[in-house]
């Protein structure tokens, strides 16, 4: 549906009762910035924000359980998937639980793992380690390799049959609270502000949707949970949560190296001791593969440039041999929840509760996580079906915390808490051996020798001063295996309406010159997979900071890694941003 469509859709029954000021009549009264607008307003039992994954589960089990409840996704995506990236191997038995019947329902999820590969790198040669030696939740039996961004396509579709209401394009820009305190709703649909945030000629001041209760899902970082999570302290008794930068690249290859269902990771080269992470190749099917990287994003020296790692990676003999002759595809990138168990805030509030990569929920080692979305947005639907029914509303979902505390979401970051702060504090070494010994013990017991181990410090304060680190020299891209960062994002097909405000927020704006471009060498130039930050100088001129948002594949990293925690990333207008195919 285009955002066009949604207008018009979203017309309130007759029985909901409306409040809305109109633009002109808001002009007219001197109205010249949102928060002093009154709007339309809609009912609804549940309102979930994000068609991914976990949202998407949340709302086909709430009309699995009640077909009379009032249910809508709110995705700022300009279709379901178009922000969807992911490596990815699903294991299926989030989508088993709850459409048991998925493969007769013809969902796009058709190519088994058939091999499965793990190599250390080194600059020249590689290493394979025996599949053998680690623990069997390690393994890809049973798993398959997919486009989530398909399958949430897919997921939307069996959503709309059952009778859930999904709006594409409509980004859900501020929370709204009741007299208690309570999340509410959402505000959904503002566009063409003014570049200062003002209201203009061509303003549309969007429309409030409440809920019962409100479902969190928008992914790594979300906006509006971040500000929940704030809110109500939600993540005093957690770890810091800890996070990696995820790049991938859809290549077409010669049919004669394609070998679908092959899995393959690796570690080591070019990281090396700069950085934690790995990469990932998947074989789907039509002669395409998922090439994948990884960085974590506690690394220290700010000379790090996560991007042009990638690149370099696509260069080594087993990877650059893979390619030769093909062609890349799209390309993308977003954050990634790594810090496991041990980082989850507590998942409810009044009226609201987080799902999936909203509280983070990766399986780090196995690289994993849709399915854990799944069985969440699941338990989400099932906690919140219970209280509608008993008569609740806008308290906290008690049964929700309760599931994914005791049951399979559980059972799965409890076995691999310790891998993240051991490679983090220890490096790759310790974290494959004493990782391993921990899953081992984990998965034979059921318990962890290690107990839970810390993580410290955010990725933030992680980084150290640039004149401590030595300057990393990185090739060219040769336009063939890799390529600059304009080029590739160009292969994400993203668009930002460039009149409206920069959805890149700076609390100060004198930091970035004044006080990182001095101490980190402004990181922000690096550690951004779309070339949105750049310092420039100019003769005589003092150096500036320009932020080129239109740029932004929504992958948070700023929001992240900036070492001030200076930068704020909130949601732009629907529809815009990255338009992923196949991711």
């Amino acid at each position: 549906m285009r955002r066009n469509d949604v207008a018009s859709e979203l017309t309130p029954p007759a029985s909901v009762p409306i409040t809305f000021l109109s633009l002109e009549s808001s002009k007219a009264n001197g109205v010249t910035d949102m928060s002093a607008i009154e709007r339309e307003a809609m009912e609804y039992d549940v309102v979930i924000v994000g068609a991914g994954p976990a949202g998407l589960s949340a709302a086909i089990r709430l009309k699995q359980l009640d077909a009379d409840l009032n249910v809508v996704v709110l995705e700022k995506g300009s279709e379901v998937g178009a922000h969807i990236l992911s490596g990815a191997v699903l294991d299926p038995t989030g989508l088993d639980a709850l459409i048991p019947d998925w493969k007769e329902k013809g969902a796009p999820i058709n190519v088994p793992v058939t091999s499965d590969n793990f190599y250390m790198l080194g600059e020249a040669g590689s290493l394979r380690i025996p599949t053998s030696i680690m623990p069997p939740l390690m393994s890809n039996h049973g798993t398959y390799i997919v486009s989530m961004g398909n399958v949430c396509r897919w997921m939307a579709e069996q959503a709309e049959e059952l009778g859930v209401e999904i709006f594409p394009g409509m980004a859900c820009s501020e929370l709204v609270f009741g007299d208690s305190g309570e999340v509410k709703g959402v505000v959904a649909g503002v566009f063409g502000l003014e570049q200062d945030g003002s209201i203009g000629e061509n303003t549309e001041v969007g429309m409030e949707l409440h809920g019962k209760y409100v479902f969190l899902s928008e992914g790594v970082r979300g906006s509006l949970s971040k500000e929940v999570i704030a809110k109500y302290d939600l993540a005093k008794d957690a770890e810091p949560q800890k996070y990696g930068l995820g790049m991938k690249e859809i290549w077409e290859i010669d049919p004669e190296k394609h070998k679908e269902g092959t899995v393959t990771h690796t570690m080591g080269w070019p990281l090396g001791k700069n950085a934690g992470g790995g990469s990932f190749i998947y074989h789907l099917d039509n002669n395409q593969v998922y090439v994948g990287f990884v960085v974590h994003l506690n690394y220290e020296n700010p000379h790090m440039f996560p991007y042009m790692e990638f690149q370099r990676f696509k260069h080594h003999p087993m990877v650059a041999d893979l390619l030769k002759g093909g062609k890349r595809v799209a390309y993308g990138a977003r954050a990634i929840t790594e810090g496991g168990w041990q980082s989850m805030p507590k998942l409810v509030a009044p009226g609201v509760a987080l799902l999936g990569c909203s509280a983070g929920m990766v399986n780090v080692p196995r690289i994993k996580g849709n399915h854990n979305a799944m069985l969440s947005g699941k338990a989400a639907a099932e906690a919140a079906f219970e209280a509608i029914g008993a008569g609740r509303a806008g308290d906290e979902l008690a049964t929700y915390e309760a599931d994914v505390r005791s049951g399979p979401i559980a059972k799965d970051l409890k076995r691999v808490r310790n891998v993240k702060p051991l490679w983090s504090k220890y490096g790759l070494v310790a974290s494959l051996m004493g990782g391993g010994a921990d899953m081992w013990a984990a998965n034979l017991t059921g318990f962890n020798i290690l107990g839970t181990l810390g993580h410290g410090k955010n990725d933030a304060e992680a980084t150290g001063e640039a004149a401590k680190f030595a300057p990393i020299d990185y090739p060219k891209p040769d336009g063939v295996l890799s390529f600059d960062r304009l080029t590739n994002v160009s292969f994400s097909m993203t668009n930002h309406e460039e009149s409206q405000p920069a959805h890149l927020r700076l609390t100060d704006p004198s930091i970035p010159v004044g006080v990182n471009l001095p101490k980190y060498a402004e990181p922000a130039q690096r550690y951004c997979p779309a070339g949105v930050y750049e310092v420039v100088s100019e003769p005589d001129k003092d150096p500036r900071f320009v932020i080129n948002f239109q740029n932004c594949v929504h992958c948070k990293t700023c929001d992240i890694k900036d070492p001030s925690q200076n930068i704020t990333w909130v949601t732009p207008q629907g529809g815009d941003g990255p338009n992923y195919p196949n991711m």
